[in-house]
């Protein structure tokens, strides 16, 4: 009995020693397996944290393409017939594209055969319309002489008529009967001539009028005419480059060229400044942010690596239009002036532009 109460005593001491070794071991296992565990990530976290923080400060480079313009530049277009159904215009001289012409050098001229044939043709028809007007004239001042000398005869009929009838009592009765008839018939033959003369005045009047109105149409047939001649000839509105546009012609794309037809309205030539040329670039509703008027750029020619300019901001279109790949997204036209000249800087050209702008937290996450 002894031997197994000693047993039962050393049996609860090992299980007392065996808890109070897991009450202190295992919160400092625990504690270890923390340390282990989250000190390298709170390390990593702080390590990732600071290169953000560093990009965030750096700026960045955005990159616009577009292509240059001239700030100041004139269509040159077919002229416009006045007056006639043309279908096409036939090109009979023309300037060389890139030439450098002044104000009023001629530029392209038409053929103008058909348009001067037309003005002499309506100039002797209203020479002849304007003889009719003047022999209308004349034949009307003729009869309104007469109608006067008729009225003034039967004014004096009528007063010699008028004597007759103050002594009618020393007439016959016969006579006195016969100067009574004299009276009314002089009396009627004045009052008709004094009506029939505004008649006659005013019939003529719209006869000539009519004639008139004629001649004045074939005049104005006339100076079309002359207008659509000089028009065939057009002259450079202003100092700059001739620059020719790519149009629909006989079936294909192209330039055009002496002898090519035209149809009127289409603009087929430019003259351009290049003293002043500015980039035209469409900005994505994204990077629109960015974007300052006065902010400074770098201009590049896609066809001219070697050509830098310098370029500011100089609008921005505050009304965007729809994008080609989808509704929500919107493009925004914005133009940079570019400083600085050189001869190979022409209109139409490819061109990136390059802009610092600030870095933000949503590009650096």
């Amino acid at each position: 009995m002894q031997t197994e109460t000693e047993e039962s005593v050393a049996t609860r001491r090992g299980r007392v020693r065996w808890l109070w070794t897991a009450v202190v071991v295992v919160p400092v296992l625990a504690a270890v397996i923390v340390f282990v565990l989250l000190g390298p990530r709170t390390q990593r976290e702080q390590t990732t944290k600071a290169p953000a923080s560093r990009f965030a400060s750096t700026p960045l480079t955005l990159r616009l393409n577009g292509k240059t313009e001239a700030v100041r530049s004139r269509a040159i277009l077919a002229p416009l017939v006045a007056g006639q159904q043309v279908g096409t215009l036939t090109i009979v001289r023309l300037i060389p594209s890139g030439t450098r012409v002044k104000q009023g050098d001629l530029l392209v001229e038409f053929d103008r055969e058909a348009q001067l044939r037309d003005a002499i043709d309506k100039q002797a028809q209203a020479d002849d319309e304007n003889s009719k007007v003047l022999e209308a004239q004349a034949a009307e001042d003729a009869a309104r002489a007469k109608d006067e000398t008729d009225i003034q005869t039967a004014q004096s009929a009528l007063s010699k008529a008028e004597l007759e009838m103050q002594k009618v009592e020393l007439l016959s009765r016969i006579d006195a009967e016969k100067a009574r008839e004299d009276l009314d018939e002089a009396r009627a033959t004045f009052t008709q001539l004094k009506e029939t003369f505004d008649l006659k005045r005013k019939a003529a009047e719209a006869s000539i009028r009519i004639l008139e109105m004629q001649r004045d149409r074939t005049r104005e047939t006339m100076l079309h005419a002359q207008n659509n001649a000089a028009q065939m000839q057009i002259h450079a509105p202003l100092d700059g480059i001739v620059v020719f546009n790519t149009i629909w012609k006989q079936g294909n794309m192209g330039e055009v060229e002496e002898g090519d037809q035209v149809r009127p309205g289409v603009p087929f030539m430019e003259v351009v400044d290049p003293s002043a040329m500015q980039v035209h670039v469409q900005v994505n509703q994204e990077d629109l942010m960015a974007l300052k008027v006065g902010q400074t750029a770098r201009v590049h020619l896609d066809a001219y690596p070697d050509l830098q300019f310098s370029g500011r901001l100089e609008s921005v279109d505050p009304i965007g239009k729809r994008g080609d790949f989808s509704a929500k997204l919107r493009t925004f036209s914005a133009i940079f002036s570019i400083e600085g000249a050189d001869a190979r800087l022409m209109p139409d050209l490819s061109a990136a532009v390059d802009i610092e702008t600030a870095n933000d937290s949503r590009r650096a996450q």
